[in-house]
């Protein structure tokens, strides 16, 4: 009844307990809500307290983002939870580790690229970003021309790496290569491998206290 009522997406009751006077107590129980819901369950959501919560998850949460806080040090963007898991798997392969899990969704609007950089902007701990967008729904000119934006409205400091592939990549490529930023454009394997190296340099300049800028190599 109350896993109905609520709107509950989990509710667990463990341990149970039997009193001397045969009583039957529960001593735990954990209870998730659905989120989508909390127009319907505004007396359950007015307990939630943003303050325990991940300060980045409240901020992408605002904006439909689903973003997910993880301790490494590659931020990652991407469209589609399928190609976000793929990503965060092959950078592990590579020797990196991810520092989130963040999908933009399908049709992401400029407004949402742009907060998705700020979130991962002013991570301390990401060092390097890895955007992978395949264009199936959106045309990747599209987003192209949206990631550009956003980092050049945010004033964008990290070394960003960028994959696209799908509808009008030819396109997309030709705006980031005209555009202020060194942003490489690769295949996945590729764009990961640069992805974890990068973060590597940093992470040792940083310790070293030094300021390092990267430039994409010209083309042989």
């Amino acid at each position: 009844k109350l896993f109905r009522e609520k709107d509950c997406t989990l509710l667990e009751v463990n341990p149970l307990a039997e009193t001397p006077d045969n009583r039957v107590v529960v001593c735990d129980a954990k209870i998730n809500f659905d989120d989508n819901a909390e127009f319907r369950q505004k007396t359950v959501f007015n307990f939630r307290d943003r303050s325990q919560e991940d300060w980045r998850e409240v901020e992408a949460a605002k904006y439909d983002l689903n973003y997910i806080g993880l301790t490494g040090n590659i931020g990652c963007m991407v469209n589609g939870a399928g190609l976000a898991m793929a990503t965060m798997d092959i950078i592990k392969l590579e020797g990196g580790d991810p520092a989130n899990f963040l999908d933009v969704g399908g049709g992401a609007s400029e407004d949402q690229v742009q907060k998705a950089f700020e979130l991962l902007n002013a991570d301390k701990q990401v060092k390097t970003i890895l955007v992978n967008i395949f264009g199936g729904i959106m045309r990747c000119d599209v987003i192209a021309a949206g990631v550009l934006n956003a980092a050049k409205n945010i004033g964008m400091k990290k070394p960003i790496i960028i994959r696209l592939k799908g509808t009008n990549v030819k396109e997309a490529k030709k705006l980031i290569e005209e555009s202020d930023f060194q942003l490489t454009v690769t295949d996945l394997q590729d764009a990961a491998k640069k992805a974890v190296s990068i973060a590597e340099i940093v992470r040792l300049a940083e310790d070293a206290k030094l300021e390092v800028q990267f430039t994409a190599a010209a083309a042989k």
